[in-house]
């Protein structure tokens, strides 16, 4: 039997369709809690992408053959190798031969096939490749990606950017810890200016990557680890060996070969289901948070403040994991220039602090709790959020 899930932010929709239960159940969890994900039968789809995924080896056989056997071009999607071919009616096929996954996605008629052997990983494929059709609609009616965490209070944002390592994610869960704030965003966010003024926000689902360290930090390292000895599984993208340390109750941070730290791969259900952290659907950016981390320090304001930078947007050129090779954003990667420039200004006139934070947590919260109770911004344009 067909199922469909449909899947709604802001002004885009976009249906999965399959008839194996667990992709459209994946999609269903995976975007409910920050997106609007909800199942519907498919005779009421009538408008927006859809993307139709099966299990079926033997269809998958058949198309990883063709493919191989047609001119064609090689490139990387997912980290996974893939071979890519286009034809002159603009139909894309593509095969990954190491995920056992074929594709074929038609962008004129915003209808995208995945056929696989495994359920599960075609139902992650599905997921990562709806979001990716949500994000295109999403960009080309005027939201921007920013690489920003993100917590709402009242209905009103903080954000909070930096590179890695920073203490983006920290300040961001600390805050969502506390009482009457939400988690809105672990890593990136889409914007848009409203027709008050100010800037729309938005959540990215997706799994969040939190080391073995933090997690400790956070007092979050022993539930994880409860969670898994009975049974339950963090995100398939994730590490062996995190989970096997996990398991084993390691909470030394672990590196790869090439000095990349591999951390846990958190679910967007598990923030509430694990953690008792609320999410939030949407909100309205009030105040950026620049934080820098240094071990010893004591939380403070930085002396310096930093605004914001070009490396704080989304772009195409910074999706070196999910190029756009199947036609669905059909824009840059984090929206359009117009649009960029737009929001810049506006965030510009909200209130900034660049600030300092060591590794200790309690201290962490306490600093991070007076300055966004004592510094709570009024609406720079006199409207209430």
């Amino acid at each position: 039997m067909t199922t469909a899930t449909r899947i709604s932010a802001a002004d885009a929709t976009v249906t999965v369709i399959s008839t194996t239960d667990i992709v459209t159940d994946w999609a269903a969890r995976y975007f409910g809690d920050w997106w609007n994900a909800t199942s519907v039968t498919p005779e009421s789809i009538c408008t927006g992408p859809i993307v139709s995924a099966e299990v079926d080896p033997d269809r998958y056989a058949h198309m990883a053959t063709k493919l191989a056997a047609d001119p064609h071009e090689e490139t990387v999607y997912a980290k996974s190798a893939t071979l890519l071919a286009k034809d002159d009616a603009g139909s894309i096929r593509a095969v990954s031969p190491g995920e056992n996954l074929a594709y074929l996605s038609e962008p004129d008629s915003e209808r995208l096939t995945i056929t696989g052997c495994d359920a599960e990983a075609v139902a992650v494929a599905t997921a990562r490749l709806a979001r990716e059709a949500v994000r295109g609609v999403l960009l080309r009616s005027g939201w921007t990606l920013l690489h920003a965490s993100a917590v709402v209070r009242d209905g009103r944002a903080v954000l909070t950017f930096g590179s890695k390592g920073s203490g983006k994610t920290t300040t961001a869960l600390l805050l969502a810890k506390r009482k009457g704030w939400e988690l809105l965003a672990n890593d990136r966010i889409f914007v848009r200016p409203d027709n008050t003024g100010g800037v729309q926000v938005l959540p990215w689902p997706s799994a969040a990557a939190l080391g073995l360290g933090l997690l400790d930090a956070l007092g979050l390292y022993d539930v994880v680890r409860h969670r898994m000895n009975a049974g339950e599984k963090l995100h398939p993208t994730q590490d062996q060996r995190v989970t096997e340390a996990l398991v084993d109750g390691s909470r030394t941070p672990l590196w790869s070969p090439s000095g990349k730290e591999l951390k846990a791969q958190i679910f967007p259900d598990q923030f509430s289901a694990w953690f008792g952290l609320d999410l939030a659907t949407r909100g309205r950016a009030a105040m950026l948070l620049f934080p820098s981390m240094f071990p010893v320090a004591l939380p403070a304001l930085a002396d310096e403040e930093r605004a914001l930078a070009e490396e704080d947007f989304m772009s195409g050129a910074t999706e070196d994991r999910y190029p756009d090779i199947f036609r669905l954003a059909r824009v840059d990667g984090g929206g359009r220039a117009e649009d960029r420039t737009r929001v810049s200004g506006l965030l510009a006139e909200l209130p900034h602090h660049s600030i300092i934070l060591g590794h200790d947590t309690n201290a962490a919260a306490d600093f991070l709790g007076k300055l966004t109770d004592t510094a709570w911004p009024s609406d720079p344009h006199g409207r209430s959020a």
